[in-house]
């Protein structure tokens, strides 16, 4: 029985070539997603093996996409495909649960490995992830615990990406009310009080792109 597999990301070359290549190795790519909340969708109406996301992703960001399919369906394996090898990014990721972490510079030779080492239940990391979780653990360093709860990262990314209250509240099913009551939290919390200082945040957490 072919491994069923969702592939999310923003750009539709990069989604046709990784279709293209896993379809040739026989895997079935059951859906496609252009951004986080849509991927979440999809997870939670089919019955999935396995769910790659690109972490740079629109509306919701990989990793908060991943966190919320693990939440709902424990047993999907899910690998994150990334440009950057950031250390919070992915002790965030291993300890949320996600198997696989893979450099897109590296996608097409060791996306198939990592598919088949998550469906067994194991772990996959491209070598410069491993080195970096390896130079994490010898410094010690332990990272803060994140003072934003999962809905005020969701509303954090979209306030990043330039969407105003009223399109927050749409996109996330709030009253405008609400909204800006997360906003207002979000900027207590963090003690940033403009918004080009949350677009900065928001890039040096790997939300959004610069």
């Amino acid at each position: 029985m072919r491994l069923r597999v969702l592939m999310a990301d923003d750009h539709a070359m990069v989604r046709q070539g990784l279709k293209a290549l896993l379809e040739q190795e026989g895997f079935e790519v059951v859906a496609e997603a252009e951004d986080g909340r849509e991927a979440v969708r999809l997870a939670q109406d089919l019955a999935l093996d396995i769910a790659i996301l690109d972490i740079s992703m629109p509306s919701l960001n990989g990793l908060d996409a991943a966190k919320e399919i693990l939440r709902a369906s424990p047993r999907v394996g899910v690998i994150l495909l990334t440009v950057h090898a950031a250390d919070h990014q992915v002790v965030s990721a291993l300890r949320a649960g996600i198997k696989g972490y893979v450099l897109k510079t590296h996608a097409a030779e060791e996306l198939v490995r990592a598919i088949h080492e998550v469906s067994r239940g194991g772990t996959y990391l491209s070598p410069r992830v491993s080195r970096v979780v390896i130079d994490a653990y010898l410094s010690k360093s332990e990272l803060p615990p994140d003072p934003l709860s999962p809905r005020e990262r969701q509303v954090l990314q979209l306030v990043a990406e330039g969407k105003t209250t009223k399109e927050i509240a749409a996109q996330l099913d709030l009253t405008t009310k609400t909204a800006e009551s997360y906003r207002a939290k979000i900027m207590e919390k963090l003690d940033i009080h403009d918004t080009a200082g949350l677009v900065r945040y928001a890039i040096r957490q790997g939300l959004i792109q610069p």
